[in-house]
């Protein structure tokens, strides 16, 4: 299940990507959903809400040095619950996607524009966001299942 969302999700990020790139021009706004959504092309060279502008390789390095932890972990640790495993491939697919352009661009293709217009996000960003909140979701889980020590009672 890993490796299907994380290549699956990768995939539909660079794909859309590559559209917008291929449709529209840089500053271009288009609405979609009335209120709710409307695609603006930005290219960030830098990381979240555009700090640290011109460094998007060295950001790309890190998203590669991330992906080999997350591997790493699920080799030596396995995973605790679908869940967790979910949420891992979709970080992995997040930092896949936008350190793929990263690497190759020095910049990450962003186009997602929700509600009043506070950021502009990818697929990629998405993604993040999701496995993050999965995987918080399994600890907190974990937090509320009862322990059993192994004492009888």
């Amino acid at each position: 299940m890993f490796y299907w969302i994380a290549l699956l999700m990768t995939a539909v990020d660079l794909a859309a990507k590559r559209i917008v790139a291929s449709t529209m021009s840089v500053g271009d706004s288009r609405p979609f959903l009335d209120g709710l959504l409307h695609f603006t092309y930005y290219q960030n060279s830098g990381a979240a809400r555009s700090s640290f502008q011109g460094y998007g390789r060295l950001f790309g390095v890190v998203a590669v040095l991330f992906i080999v932890l997350v591997l790493y972990y699920r080799r030596t640790k396995g995973s605790s619950s679908r869940l967790t495993d979910a949420g891992l491939a979709l970080l992995v697919a997040g930092a896949a996607g936008n350190g793929a352009e990263r690497l190759l661009f020095g910049k990450v293709t962003d186009f997602l524009v929700f509600g009043s217009g506070d950021g502009i996000l990818n697929i990629a960003d998405l993604c993040i966001n999701a496995g993050i909140v999965a995987v918080l979701l399994q600890q907190l889980l974990l937090l509320r299942k009862p322990k059993n020590d192994g004492v009888a009672s």
